[in-house]
């Protein structure tokens, strides 16, 4: 039976402090249990926040803004390699870690201060074993930790959370040459589970509930890869 419990009780984030350690306050771990954390809890600890009075918007962005702060645009065309789509103020963009996804991750909801935006982590990968191995330490478990955030998917209604960061769980699990009841062979059939549990564990972390952390048991995930495997290849992607 798999069980998703939030982690309560955590104060604000702030620049510095040791997220690792204030969610081992909190929360129980076993073996093969895997955190999800969002993104911007992780960001904020990082430092990864930037005032929008120090930013100063060129033309392409106070094009892009229409009648939003085009400083807020500069700072997404700042964290962007490519532009998708845009519909000003609405841009759809490549980050450099290979996410395509609107405002390139740039959010101002749960911004530490006013005239804040958080941003994402310089490497979610990273970000998530440094947790991982910080909860090691912490409590003797062998976790999975994934770092995730919301994102919007072409041709549905509405966000779900998906998984930026990866450590010790396998992101993708593999179905081909698996076959059905029928004995139908499966020839393309690749399961996301990374993405599946960081959908999973927003049902309790909520948006505006003040938990930006879950525990997920009962789910044998154990493996290795990172978040870029979800990244579908060029040469594979029909969009792009």
């Amino acid at each position: 039976m798999i069980e998703i419990h939030p982690v309560e009780g955590l104060p604000e984030i702030r620049e510095g402090d040791d997220l690792a350690a204030l969610i081992a306050e909190r929360a129980r771990f076993a073996d093969g249990d895997v955190l999800v954390v969002a993104q911007k809890a992780v960001s904020k600890a990082e430092g990864r926040v930037v005032r929008l009075a120090e930013i100063e918007p060129s033309d392409d962005a106070r094009e892009l803004a229409a009648d939003e702060d085009p400083r807020r645009l500069q700072v997404i065309l700042d964290e962007s390699v490519r532009l998708v789509r845009t519909r000003p103020p609405l841009v759809i963009a490549e980050t450099r870690h290979g996410l395509v996804c609107a405002s390139a991750g740039v959010d101002a909801s749960n911004a530490p201060a006013p005239e804040t935006v958080v941003l994402l982590p310089e490497d979610p990968d990273a970000s998530a074993a440094s947790i991982r191995d910080r909860l090691r330490a912490l409590t003797g478990a062998e976790i999975g930790v994934i770092v995730s955030d919301s994102f919007g998917r072409a041709w549905r209604q509405g966000t779900t959370d998906v998984a930026i960061g990866v450590a010790g769980i396998q992101p993708l699990h593999d179905l081909k040459g698996v076959r059905d009841p029928a004995g139908y062979e499966l020839h393309a059939t690749v399961i996301a589970v990374a993405d599946e549990l960081a959908g999973a564990a927003e049902l309790v972390m909520g948006k505006t509930a003040g938990i930006p952390a879950a525990v997920i048991r009962g789910v044998a995930a154990r493996g290795e890869g990172s978040a870029k495997d979800l990244v579908i290849p060029a040469d594979r992607d029909l969009f792009r």
